[in-house]
């Protein structure tokens, strides 16, 4: 594999899970043209995104048993931009391809089909399986210049879903990724946290976004030094689960350092790796520190959980998860393996190594 270059992280903002009801669509559509405005796309994109929503929105109401979408900003150091992410287990498609062809519309809808969602969206991918249900996630960026075709990532890819315990309505549960290209001799690395708050909540969620915050602070590159920075930055919060991973793609591996009940897994085509996480509480109770470091697999990808996803998943029963982008793959999971009684939170890193 030749050198990679030019990682980036875009920052997730999450705005709000949408759950399926009669008023679903019409609250969906309202709160993206509201955000869309509100990260500065002009009124014609701004409208596109409303519309693309609704069409998903609506979808989601009349075909899914149990549907939700999830509408956030994501932000490069220079420009801001609306994704969504759909969720369901409804019957599923057993043909995509004609669902996104032209005039393949729900009865119902605005009409203009997904297709039209697709060519709307500057990346856009769906994967859906006949009887279990449906992801799809888009995005929408400034239109100052001729669109991208849905770009296929060229370098390592992550993102994350939280989703907060029935009744609540912030998550305890949070994530954040950074690039690190302060070592020649590894050259660029990508750096993964995720937190599990104790319990659930607004004191959850204090835990995590402390450790949120210590993350992007710190200068420290390897896990267990993060790990140590995020002890101290716990402390006075209920603690939480923490684990922290170091991707080199150019050295084919990760590393990874992990406290508590927050789940580490290697997949590729006919294989799941676990990484081990050590006993204790992050900003309470943290033994020695211990990092594991594991060959990234071909044609694979890093998934990280809290406990609010069961490790009862395996990929191999979703065929084709993993020809499809960290979005897609984070929301199957989820569907597949997140349990009611907890915050739930994924990550998931993909790349060409």
């Amino acid at each position: 594999m030749g050198p990679v270059t030019g990682l980036t992280v875009l920052e997730c903002e999450d705005v709000a899970w949408f759950r399926s009801d009669p008023a679903f669509p019409a609250a969906a559509r309202g709160a993206a043209a509201a955000l869309a405005r509100r990260i500065g796309l002009d009124t014609h994109r701004a409208s596109e995104v409303a519309l693309a929503v609704s069409e998903a929105s609506t979808n989601l109401q009349r075909h899914a048993e149990d549907g939700a979408l999830l509408l956030r900003v994501l932000r490069t150091p220079d420009r801001a931009g609306v994704e969504f992410v759909t969720v369901d287990t409804g019957p599923g498609m057993a043909d995509v391809s004609a669902a996104l062809a032209d005039g393949a519309s729900t009865a119902g809808t605005l009409g203009i089909g997904l297709g039209a969602v697709a060519r709307l969206a500057d990346t856009f991918d769906i994967h859906s399986l006949p009887g279990r249900g449906t992801v799809m996630a888009a995005q929408f960026w400034p239109r100052t210049r001729p669109a991208p075709v849905h770009p296929a990532p060229t370098g390592p890819v992550v993102t994350g879903l939280t989703r907060p315990i029935s009744g609540e309505t912030v998550c305890g549960d949070a994530w954040s990724a950074r690039v690190d290209d302060t070592r020649a001799e590894t050259g660029p690395a990508l750096l993964v946290m995720v937190c599990d708050g104790l319990g659930h909540g607004p004191l959850a969620a204090r835990a995590s976004e402390a450790a949120v915050g210590a993350f992007r602070r710190t200068k420290a590159t390897d896990p267990e030094s993060i790990m140590r920075d995020l002890h101290g930055a716990l402390r006075g919060t209920r603690g939480g689960a923490v684990a922290v991973a170091r991707v080199e793609p150019e050295r084919q591996r990760v590393l990874l350092c992990g406290v508590g009940n927050v789940s580490g897994f290697l997949i590729a085509p006919g294989t799941r790796k676990s990484l081990l996480s050590a006993p204790g509480i992050v900003g309470h109770q943290m033994r020695t520190l211990r990092t594991f470091e594991a060959p990234l697999p071909p044609d694979g990808a890093l998934v990280l959980h809290s406990d609010g996803l069961t490790e009862r998943w395996s990929a191999d029963t979703l065929p084709g998860l993993l020809q499809h982008t960290p979005p897609v793959i984070a929301g199957q999971l989820l569907r597949e393996a997140a349990v009611r009684r907890d915050d739930a939170g994924i990550v998931v890193v993909k790349g060409a190594w």
